[in-house]
């Protein structure tokens, strides 16, 4: 027992003075003891944040994640209350199985309709035999009548039944004309009841579209931050339920003045040194420079005011390298990020140890 207390103290020891050292090598980096061309500014470890918010209005069935859990891409994390949607989508099928029906039933209208154009075309021509006999009849009539071989009687007989003839012939192509109205009217309602089912189909999928989008998925990897929301309450449309951090984009952000971030191109390398872990060194890089001055003072009007323009950058560390140490990444963690100004200048001891990798 007594070995096994002294080994555990040296080891202690160890690790104290490993810490200490990083923490006393962080110091003098921070005091000011940086070599020209080594430009530095403190900041904030930072990530992209993500709400996972309702899409329509409703109450949260379930939440199936915690705060602090890790999670993946396409996972699961909340259901929303699905009950009314799916009896809206019940209504929305039966309402095109009526409109399917109803296209059945238009297009027997047009064969009934072409049917009767049919019988109206041989009415026509039935009616036009019929009056080419009366108008042959009275022709020979009035011929007869010249040479007083027939009554009056019977010349104002033939010529009435000429006459009923031609009013029967336009009354027939009357019909007719009736009948192809008809025929384009039982058209136009096929074309409505094809678009009653289309209707009727965009319903039902976009019903279902809001089903799918009441369960909640993440849309990338990372931890949850944050649940706004618990289960059984009711939200609006875009009601927040959970806030994520997105672990494979993290990145600190700081400033510097004008005279060293006009020096700095993307890409520039970067170390980054947290106060939790002074004895660690995590290598990042520029991946923003801003255009613009972040704050300013009130007058620039000489050079030396000038140089008090402060300018933000951002430094992003590696995704693969997040990835192998994704349980140690946090938000929030202040520190200090070192940059070469001078690509010819060599990195100080305490920057160029201990190297994440």
């Amino acid at each position: 027992m007594g070995a096994w207390t002294k080994r555990s103290s040296i080891l202690l020891v160890a690790v104290l003075l490993a810490l200490g050292g990083g923490y006393v090598a962080w110091q003098k980096l921070a005091d000011g003891g940086l070599p020209e061309g080594i430009a530095s500014g403190n900041g904030r470890i930072e990530a992209v944040e993500i709400d996972v918010s309702t899409k329509a209005p409703g109450r949260i069935s379930e939440i199936l994640v915690n705060e602090g859990d890790f999670i993946e891409a396409g996972q699961v994390l909340a259901r929303m209350d699905t009950t009314q949607l799916k009896a809206q989508r019940r209504q929305a099928e039966a309402q095109f199985q009526r409109a399917l029906i109803g296209i059945d039933t238009a297009k027997s209208l047009v064969v009934q309709r072409e049917a009767e154009r049919a019988a109206a075309l041989a009415i026509i021509a039935q009616r036009q035999a019929q009056l080419d006999a009366a108008t042959s009849k009275l022709e020979r009539s009035e011929q007869l009548a010249q040479r007083g071989n027939v009554s009056r009687q019977v010349l104002d007989d033939d010529r009435a039944a000429a006459q009923g003839a031609q009013a029967a012939l336009e009354a027939a192509r009357a019909q007719l004309a009736a009948s192809e109205a008809a025929i384009s009217a039982a058209k136009a309602q096929v074309i409505d009841a094809g678009a009653s089912v289309d209707a009727a189909q965009a319903a039902i999928e976009s019903i279902s579209a809001d089903i799918d989008d009441s369960t909640l998925v993440s849309p990338r990897d990372g931890r949850v931050q944050y649940r706004v929301a618990q289960s059984g309450e009711v939200l609006s449309a875009g009601g927040r339920i959970l806030n994520l951090v997105d672990l494979s984009d993290v990145y600190m952000t700081f400033f510097l003045p004008t005279g060293e971030a006009g020096r700095i191109a993307i890409g520039t390398e970067v170390r980054l040194v947290l106060d939790a872990a002074p004895q660690y060194v995590i290598p990042a890089r520029v991946t923003f420079v801003a255009d613009v001055a972040q704050f300013t003072p009130k007058t620039v009007e000489t050079a030396e005011e000038r140089q008090k323009l402060m300018f933000r950058i951002k430094a992003h560390i590696d995704k693969e390298l997040l990835q192998k140490h994704i349980r140690q990444v946090k938000t929030g963690l202040p520190g200090m990020a070192y940059l070469r100004v001078d690509p010819q200048v060599a990195w100080p001891a305490e920057l160029d140890r201990n190297l994440v990798q």
